[in-house]
């Protein structure tokens, strides 16, 4: 595997970004997840919920557990999350495949009722794509080193989120959503994925 200062060429000849490094789980969702445009509403939810248990912790912990947090969490659907109660709260804190961080647990529930107001009204999805004037930013990065951790817009997204009961959505973990959901093509221009994810948001 040969690797420079801005891609990875991988045994298939295919440049990549550096960040998902040789590790198969992280390049796979790398080439097939990471900035494809995602609007299902139910998703939407699931991707923002995970991102803020990455909080404090390395995306690749998280996915190694996505399956066993699916499990534990309704398949992520928020009509269910919405009616946990204490006792739910609690059999999580003992389940070993997930983040058992308590405030984190809560704050999917809180999330969950926050996105049944979004979603009686203009739905999850529109609520989101609707700061990006429903097309994704087409981002040219040539170096990891360009690409910001928050901007001004995942700010504003981040206090509207907060406004409306959402927690664990700071702009930084806010803007990572909103690169792996495909809101803003974060791929570099060297990465083959650029243009892939380019065409999805056609």
């Amino acid at each position: 595997m040969m690797q420079d200062a801005n891609s990875l060429l991988h045994a298939d000849k295919k440049p990549r970004c550096t960040w998902p490094g040789s590790d198969p789980l992280y390049l796979a969702y790398h080439d097939e997840e990471w900035g494809v445009p995602e609007r299902d509403d139910r998703a939407l939810y699931e991707k923002l919920i995970l991102d803020g248990f990455q909080a404090g912790l390395s995306w690749i912990t998280i996915l190694r557990k996505r399956e066993a947090f699916r499990a534990a969490f309704d398949r992520f659907e928020p009509e269910k999350i919405a009616r946990y109660d204490a006792s739910k709260v609690a059999a999580l804190m003992q389940d070993a495949g997930i983040v058992r961080n308590r405030a984190k647990i809560e704050s999917a529930v809180v999330s969950a009722q926050a996105w049944l107001k979004i979603q009686e009204g203009e739905g999850f999805a529109n609520y989101l794509w609707n700061f990006f004037d429903g097309r994704s930013v087409q981002n040219m990065y040539r170096s990891s080193s360009e690409v910001p951790a928050q901007t001004a817009l995942s700010v504003r997204m981040s206090k509207d989120l907060k406004s409306k009961g959402f927690n664990f959505c700071g702009p930084t973990i806010v803007y990572a959503f909103c690169q792996a959901t495909g809101m803003v093509n974060d791929h570099l221009t060297t990465c083959w994925r650029h243009a892939e994810c380019a065409a999805h948001s056609a």
